[in-house]
């Protein structure tokens, strides 16, 4: 489900966000020109697409982890219609609400979703995610929806204040705040993905579609489960950390 946000309505948390974010990235631009390509929080900075040969250091690598499985009729992912390519922030949208809707009944990990949002990627950019393969696990609170069977739907809005580059013809930035909720096939319901999220889009000129060339995301914390017991102030049991 794709949220539409009027800036000027946006509310102070929403900007005071906002501005934090961009005044720790400088600007959309020069995160993306320093970030290679796939999505940071899903990934292995080690041996990833993109990284340099010479920081993968000497040890073995991890087998990579399995393809999930093909998407069976009661496989509930997002499939946007409609969507105007020649509008840069309708593609940007449309492509976080693919690459964040999981299936953990059929997905291996977050980036069975990413390859289902390729329709929305450059030649270059779907190449490479394709032939990627992750090496790690996909984290603790994978575990916990793939625990239920959970698929995950998000909002997507717009997380800036007008003050990011300026489209040219061939060559646009859009920053996303993406929320997600997990909902489990047994009832179960929790907080889903969540992240802060840099696009760069390019195109072959005025009038053509757009397509994603870059991601870069930014992992937002994840509020506790009303539903999780806290701990009690005498427990002696060490708290997890978060992935």
């Amino acid at each position: 489900m794709r949220t539409r946000t009027n800036t000027g309505m946006r509310t102070g948390t929403t900007t005071m966000r906002t501005r934090a974010i961009a005044a720790a990235v400088v600007s959309v631009a020069g995160l993306l020109a320093l970030t290679g390509c796939g999505l940071q929080d899903h990934r292995d900075s080690v041996g990833a697409p993109g990284s340099s040969p010479s920081a993968v250091p000497s040890v073995a690598p991890k087998a990579p982890l399995p393809s999930g499985k093909p998407l069976g009729a009661d496989a509930r992912v997002p499939s946007p219609s409609g969507v105007d390519g020649t509008d840069a922030t309708e593609v940007s949208e449309a492509w976080a609400e693919v690459a964040y809707g999981y299936d953990t009944k059929y997905d291996s990990g977050p980036h069975d979703a990413v390859l289902r949002s390729a329709r929305w990627f450059t030649a270059k950019k779907a190449a490479a995610e394709r032939s990627y393969r992750p090496a790690s696990g996909a984290g603790n609170d994978w575990n916990t929806w793939a625990g239920h069977k959970a698929w995950t739907t998000v909002d997507v809005t717009a997380d800036d204040d007008g003050d990011g580059p300026v489209d040219t013809a061939v060559l646009a930035y859009r920053a996303l705040f993406v929320e997600g909720t997990a909902t489990g096939r047994d009832g179960w319901t929790g907080t889903g993905p969540r992240a802060n999220v840099y696009l760069k889009l390019t195109r072959a000129g005025r009038g053509e579609p757009w397509h994603v060339d870059e991601v870069t995301t930014v992992e937002a914390a994840v509020p506790p489960s009303p539903s999780s017991p806290s701990p009690s102030p005498s427990s002696s049991s060490s708290s997890s950390t978060p992935s």
